[in-house]
């Protein structure tokens, strides 16, 4: 039965992630990219250096800049960035780390872009409750231009938003990813000559106690914390977030640098491996296909540029100029691909752990990566990192999809939070179940239902792309008369800004 679901859904992932979409989202971040200038090369100095200050705007918002990128970076540093990179080369090769760097580069204008409009057309209430995202910014951009195009657009958006954080990157892939981890430590100290207690759950299967536990533990602790809401939220991701990345970093560094000598050599297969150049005769268009495919989609899985999420969180920014959000916004895709899953990557390429005849899979790839490139440091050690690592990325990314999924439930029960209590129990209930989900079918569910989610976010992208390009230049031509938030009462944009 697994193996037939494992086929369908596989299927359904191909045409989703097909070459349609794959073009679409490079068009839209060359696009993007050229009508901005290159503002994610041209501006990243200043945007880097923006992350850090201070937030005293007027024009309302309910995190600093710095808390919202975190609360955003909260949900896109996670197990795309250990496993979901292990995995795309385990299937693609080498070369789907390439177009994972390509999609990253171009995604950071995209990804500016779209959180530009999120606090342009976010909501303010008498209360200072911000509610922004792109089902706003399609519902009254898109909408000026087409009512029902742009209602359509954010009813979708918002629906697969709400599947993505249920089925795909809140849930499923995230307490899968945490469990195998823990998992895998657990067995180094028994020993292949031992055996973990297991408990067999009826109909389901029979899984370690260690999985049974871990699961119960992080329901609960994902539930005592999503009942604080936003603030907590931040506060927890502006701690682990920060910390984590930077233990991450220092480990990964550590690895290459003792094996510099392979460096050159990973490049070269990532280079290649790109274009097929090192596949079968007759198979380099294919091999270059799948590479392809497989980069963009986790690349896409980890930074989440185009997917239409961090802008939820960035549209809660204090800040007096929308650019000021998005330009800060930008540089999460920058940490998240260019510089996290790059450290992944190389790691796991110049230690050839990837390789199918070794057998591993998801973390156990990234573990045995580190474990080759650092056989002084002792092995145990080294899974202990790697799984706090995994498993507070993971619980971040829970807690910040939790967020996003339930301002898209808002959203679409127009600000009756009935529905999103409920959800938030339909939430923890996932958080349970999510082990017992195979790692292939894990993976599928979430590279499907984040495809899905991108579709209408792209749409509405490109039709207000003349807007975006309009705040940009008065922001940076010192244009500075403006009002963050839109004026839903006085609405009048004209055709030439959108």
């Amino acid at each position: 039965m697994f193996a037939q679901i494992n086929s369908v859904l596989s299927a359904i992932d191909d045409f989703v992630w097909g070459l349609p979409l794959i073009i679409l989202i490079l068009v839209t971040g060359i696009f993007l990219t050229i009508r901005l200038r290159g503002v994610q090369f041209t501006q990243l100095k200043y945007a880097i250096r923006s992350i850090f200050r201070k937030s005293d705007s007027k024009e309302g918002g309910e995190l600093s800049s710095f808390k919202a990128l975190c609360t955003a970076l909260s949900a896109t540093i996670g197990t795309g960035n250990i496993v979901g990179v292990a995995t795309a080369i385990a299937i693609g090769g080498p070369g789907a780390v390439f177009w994972m760097w390509l999609a990253a580069l171009l995604g950071m204008a995209t990804k500016y872009a779209e959180c530009l409009l999120a606090v342009h057309f976010r909501e303010v209430k008498p209360d200072g409750h911000i509610l922004g995202g792109p089902f706003y910014t399609m519902e009254k951009g898109v909408g000026e231009k087409c009512k029902w195009l742009g209602k359509l657009l954010a009813v979708l958006f918002a629906i697969f938003g709400t599947m993505v954080g249920l089925f795909g990157i809140g849930t499923f892939s995230q307490v899968n990813s945490i469990t195998s981890a823990i998992e895998t430590f657990s067995t180094s100290f028994v020993g292949t000559s031992g055996s973990l207690a297991a408990i067999t759950i009826p109909g389901i299967g029979t899984y370690s106690v260690v999985v049974v536990v871990a699961s119960l533990i992080l329901a609960i602790l994902v539930a005592l914390v999503i009942i604080g809401g936003l603030k907590r939220i931040s506060s927890v991701a502006g701690v682990i977030v920060p910390v984590m990345a930077v233990l991450y970093v220092i480990l990964g560094c550590v690895a290459i640098f003792c094996n510099i000598s392979h460096l050159t050599e990973a490049f070269e297969q990532i280079f290649q491996g790109a274009f097929g150049f090192k596949a079968a005769a007759g198979g380099a268009v294919g091999a270059m296909i799948v590479a392809m495919q497989k980069g963009i989609a986790r690349g896409i899985f980890s930074n989440e540029a185009g997917l239409g999420s961090a802008p939820i969180a960035a549209s809660t920014a204090k800040v007096d100029h929308a650019v000021q959000q998005g330009i800060v916004s930008m540089t999460g895709t920058f940490f998240d691909t260019i510089v996290i899953c790059s450290i992944t990557a190389l790691v796991i390429i110049i230690s050839g752990a990837w390789r199918p005849e070794l057998g591993f899979s998801g973390f156990g790839i990234t573990n045995a990566a580190f474990q080759m490139l650092l056989p002084r440091v002792p092995g145990q050690f080294i899974s202990f990192i790697l799984m706090i690592c995994l498993v507070l990325f993971a619980f971040t990314t829970i807690l910040g999809w939790d967020y996003y999924s339930e301002r898209c439930i808002e959203y679409l029960s127009k600000g009756n939070m009935k529905p999103v209590k409920v959800y938030r129990w339909l939430y923890i209930i996932a958080v349970l179940i999510g082990p017992y989900m195979t790692i292939s079918a894990v993976w599928t569910i979430a590279d499907i239902v984040n495809g899905l989610m991108a579709i209408p976010n792209i749409i509405s992208l490109l039709i207000l792309s003349g807007l975006t390009v309009k705040l940009t230049q008065d922001f940076f031509k010192g244009n500075h008369i403006y009002t963050v938030g839109y004026d839903f009462t006085n609405s009048a944009i004209s055709d030439e800004e959108k």
